[in-house]
């Protein structure tokens, strides 16, 4: 972000209800005045400030999505300890009943770049046969579940994965969980393969469902957990009962199936089943998932999440739980989209 936008949204968020003039004089810029005023409109278009008003009596103020979509740099956030972070340490109920049901998630450049690789993707895959495409499919569908069960600390390499996947051979030196975790990740993509609208409308018991497959013979139970559960790495505590859980899951999927977007659906679906965390184990799995579930039913591109670094994809999330922030996760769910589109079709 520019020295001058920073400026502008420091200014505004002791001084709400500022008028360009005040801004400018109050911000000291020694640019010209008429700059400041493209400023003022660049940070409406990222939906950073809202305006009210008209001509010389126009006001300026904070977006209600100012704080859950400004850039937080991971490195600089993370400089400060555990303990010593300022955050929201519990369920932000107001953040899925109303803030996320009201602010546009994607800035308009964002949206656009989103759309453009998805017209890329469908005249791609217009010039593939059936076999090509499920090749492709299934090239992607390996990525998935080594890069997934990556992320969860799994020590599988990729050409591991693959010869498990394809040929049944566990690769030695590795535990039984970990050939079980790959080879369900396997299962529910073709599950959701087989069955692409089955989370349509989505519901709270096929996402239980979904988790089913991904947790089987692992030691971890089914359903909606009963007891507390911590996240390392973080102060943040999810909701521990169990009613509130079920509400907050049946929340998400009303925001989700109320969005008209398909990235929308695919991103917030992302975030909110880590977010809500209601099973014991297994719930960032089941998080990419269902999003991926929601991207194949609408015809979009599904994502690997290949290249993404497991730390900095922990990290994003840790400041989505602490801070209700989505742009480094964003940023991840955007290059990943981009990567899928250009990589595998």
């Amino acid at each position: 972000m520019r020295k001058s936008e920073e400026q502008i949204l420091v200014f505004l968020e002791l001084h709400p209800s500022s008028s360009s003039k005040e801004i400018h004089d109050g911000c000291g810029f020694e640019h010209a005045y008429s700059t400041t005023k493209r400023v003022l409109v660049r940070l409406r278009e990222m939906d950073y400030i809202v305006a009210e008003g008209q001509l010389k009596g126009t006001r300026y103020t904070l977006s209600p999505s100012y704080h859950v979509v400004r850039e937080i740099d991971l490195d600089s956030y993370f400089v400060q300890e555990i303990d010593d972070r300022q955050i929201t340490d519990s369920f932000n109920w107001n953040l899925i009943e109303n803030i996320l049901p009201e602010i546009r998630l994607f800035s308009e450049e964002e949206a656009a770049l989103l759309d453009d690789l998805q017209l890329q993707y469908v005249e791609n895959i217009k010039s593939l046969q059936e076999s090509q495409y499920k090749k492709e499919l299934e090239r992607l569908a390996i990525d998935l579940s080594w890069k997934s069960s990556q992320i969860e600390g799994n020590t599988y390499s990729l050409l591991e994965t693959e010869r498990l996947l394809k040929e049944k051979e566990t690769a030695e030196g590795k535990t039984k969980d970990e050939a079980t975790m790959l080879l369900n990740h396997k299962d529910a993509l073709d599950f959701i393969l087989e069955n692409p609208d089955y989370l349509s409308p989505l519901e709270v018991s096929k996402i239980e469902d979904v988790h089913s497959i991904l947790i089987k013979e692992l030691g971890v139970d089914r359903n909606i957990r009963s007891r507390r559960v911590g996240i390392s790495g973080t102060n943040y505590k999810p909701l521990d009962n169990e009613h509130q859980i079920r509400e907050a899951l049946g929340k998400m999927c009303d925001l989700v199936n109320s969005r008209e977007g398909v990235f929308d659906k695919a991103f917030l679906l992302l975030l909110l089943l880590s977010y809500i965390q209601a099973f014991n184990d297994g719930n960032k799995r089941t998080a990419r998932i269902v999003s991926n579930a929601c991207l194949i039913h609408y015809h979009h591109c599904p994502i690997s999440f290949r290249t993404v670094d497991s730390i900095q994809y922990k990290m994003a999330l840790l400041i989505f739980y602490e801070q209700n922030n989505i742009s480094a996760f964003k940023k991840i769910f955007i290059d990943q989209f981009k990567f899928a589109v250009e990589t595998y079709f």
